[in-house]
């Protein structure tokens, strides 16, 4: 995800990783330099938290007192958990997915939840909100649905890959190469997207537009639904929310 951001935001990068290699790897491709945690902390106005969720503790104990503020996409690290690392620092939780890497992702934004005595710097999260809004849109949702949300939008992408599989394999089993059908399938969902976007993502309308009483888009609907679609994504939403958020 560190690189997603940081390609999406194309502009040289002040980063660290734990040893990797990676840091130096995203430093010379995009411009800047790879440095310790300390040294990101204290050379940024904002830091923006992208190792891995048990790793919180140990990244806060060497960079609290020193950042300024703190944006975190670490997933199932509620706001308590990040205000109590970095007493005194502004923090705030997003989950962006990985299409923000070409700015056509979907950011999701849980403000710290209401009656914790947190004070929000409103200004400051303009420009945080601003800042990740640059790569695609930005949903505000409580903090308690970001969970809800985030295996819609972080994971999206892996599911809208596996359905473009599935297609793909369908049409390659009845003649088509693969080049044709993975072409024929991806664009079609590119343009399915901006149909939707632009009918207000209103899907029932989208789907009444292609079907037809008896046609072929009606038989092709009916043996989806009599596979399971909607129960498969309703299942794999309760298996990933099991978890919280």
């Amino acid at each position: 995800m560190a690189r997603a951001l940081a390609r999406g935001w194309s502009e040289p990068v002040l980063c660290s990783d734990s040893g990797s290699g990676r840091a130096a790897a995203l430093a010379a491709e995009l411009g800047g330099r790879a440095a310790s945690n300390l040294e990101v902390a204290e050379e940024s106005d904002l830091v923006v938290l992208c190792h891995k969720p048990h790793q919180l503790g140990a990244v806060a104990q060497e960079i609290a007192g020193r950042v300024k503020a703190v944006a975190s996409v670490l997933g199932s690290t509620k706001s308590g958990d990040l205000s109590q690392a970095y007493r005194g620092t502004p923090v705030f939780r997003l989950i962006p997915n990985t299409p923000v890497e070409l700015r056509l992702g979907v950011t999701c934004y849980a403000p710290h939840p209401p009656g914790t005595g947190y004070e929000i710097d409103r200004a400051l999260e303009r420009r945080v909100l601003e800042l990740f809004g640059r790569l695609g849109s930005v949903v505000t949702v409580q903090e308690r649905l970001l969970g809800v949300a985030a295996a819609v939008a972080s994971l999206g992408p892996a599911y809208q890959a596996l359905v473009a599989e599935a297609q793909v394999d369908a049409a390659v089993r009845l003649g088509l190469t693969p080049g044709q059908a993975s072409q024929l399938v991806t664009e079609t969902m590119s343009g399915t997207a901006a149909l939707l976007t632009a009918r207000d993502y209103d899907t029932l309308t989208v789907r009444r537009e292609v079907t037809s009483p008896g046609g072929s888009t009606a038989r092709g609907l009916d043996a989806l639904e009599r596979g399971g679609v909607r129960a498969a994504f309703s299942a794999a939403m309760d298996r990933v929310c099991e978890v919280g958020s």
